[in-house]
């Protein structure tokens, strides 16, 4: 497999603010300009080629996914990489076809930080079908198909704008495995962006970038429906319940937004203090439990007030990533059934903030977050 990219560096990049000031502070970073062959050892990948090429900001600028996608060279997959909080993916325009252009091993391969492009999923924007606007599937880095993905499915709203040059508020219909999905595009963050001066900071821009408020539907919390052969304790919930894993005794409430969830604050002796939790080491052996018979997502969640929240999470199929917006929504829903926050919260991940709210009146999830291009390629399948 061989793989011909073009990436634009970063030109903005946020640094924590050490002044008193808290405003968020940014430089400026200027374009690179290089060129980069790496032929990887023949005992490794004797196929495998990787070139890559720097573009101009007007070039990145003038650049759409529409026209950039619209290259039909046989033999090549053209495709965008979005990010939402740090949780990436590969974007397939899929429109013309039901059918994946890409495999689950092809997945594997095109996921692979090392030896591929690198992200935690392989996302496909197809047609719509049961009167929805369009479908999306996603394979995931190790080649399972989830039901949905939280911040997937930000980046796939974000890139079915940008492939329809959509201006202002929009939203549409999606059909997931794990139902319908209703995301709905916010042009209306607006960012500041200094640059470090020598005993100074100055105001270069302000930006607008795009959040995404995505309808996540109602949360399932029968267990047999989660899936786990937890006993329910709650009615047909599993709330605040006791397992054990590696040997410790972990209270845990189980959610599904579409997708199973394990949330758990701590164990029966103490709460979480999540930047202590060695997530490779205990992420699996929850995911692979017998308890779930599909496997499940787990978050670790820590409490800084009834409306702050902060997790980490091990993703099924994915393993630790920096963001999970099913997650987040899980979370929620586990602290206000326990009764540790609000049905309002901003949800603390590694690679950000989410915003999630558990709406009273229909009992739908409310998540919303950012979504962004970081860079468009091609490659030899």
């Amino acid at each position: 497999m061989s793989i011909a990219a073009i990436v634009s560096p970063p030109l903005l990049r946020s640094l924590p603010a050490t002044s008193p000031s808290s405003f968020p502070l940014t430089y400026s970073l200027k374009p690179l300009s290089f060129s980069l062959q790496l032929n990887v050892s023949p005992l490794r990948n004797p196929n495998f080629q990787f070139t890559v090429s720097a573009m101009s900001v007007t070039a990145q600028e003038n650049l759409s996914p529409t026209s950039f996608l619209d290259n039909k060279e046989t033999g090549f997959l053209h495709f965008v990489k979005y990010q939402g909080l740090g949780n990436d993916f590969i974007m397939v325009n899929n429109l013309d076809s039901m059918e994946p252009k890409v495999t689950p091993e092809q997945a594997v391969k095109l996921c692979d930080r090392n030896f591929g492009i690198g992200a935690d999923g392989v996302i496909f924007a197809m047609p719509g079908c049961n009167g929805t606007d369009y479908t999306m599937r996603i394979f995931n880095s190790d080649g399972s198909e989830p039901e949905m993905c939280g911040n997937g499915v930000r980046c796939f709203a974000k890139f079915i704008s940008d492939l329809n040059n959509l201006n202002g508020r929009q939203s549409f219909t999606v059909h997931t495995g794990a139902g319908l999905i209703i995301p709905e595009i916010q042009p209306d963050g607006k960012r500041q962006l200094y640059r470090a001066l020598p005993g100074r900071l100055e105001l270069e821009a302000k930006t607008y970038y795009f959040n995404v408020k995505v309808d996540m539907g109602e949360p399932v919390l029968k267990a047999s429906d989660i899936p786990t052969k937890i006993p329910p304790n709650k009615n047909e919930s599993v709330v605040k319940a006791q397992i054990e894993v590696d040997g410790v005794n972990w209270n845990v409430t189980c959610v599904s937004m579409g997708n199973p969830h394990c949330v758990t604050f701590g164990t029966e002796n103490q709460n979480l203090v999540v930047d202590e939790i060695n997530l490779a080491d205990i992420g699996p052996k929850f995911e692979h439990h017998t308890l779930f018979p599909a496997r499940t997502n787990t978050e670790f969640v820590q409490v800084f007030s009834r409306s702050h929240l902060k997790m980490r999470v091990w993703e099924r199929g994915a393993g630790a990533t920096l963001a999970c917006g099913t997650g987040a929504c899980a979370v929620v829903v586990a602290a206000i059934l326990e009764g540790r926050s609000e049905r309002n919260c901003t949800v603390d991940l590694p690679g950000g903030p989410l915003e999630i709210e558990w709406r009273e009146e229909d009992n739908h999830v409310y998540m919303t977050g950012p979504a962004e291009v970081v860079f468009y390629g091609s490659v030899q399948l």
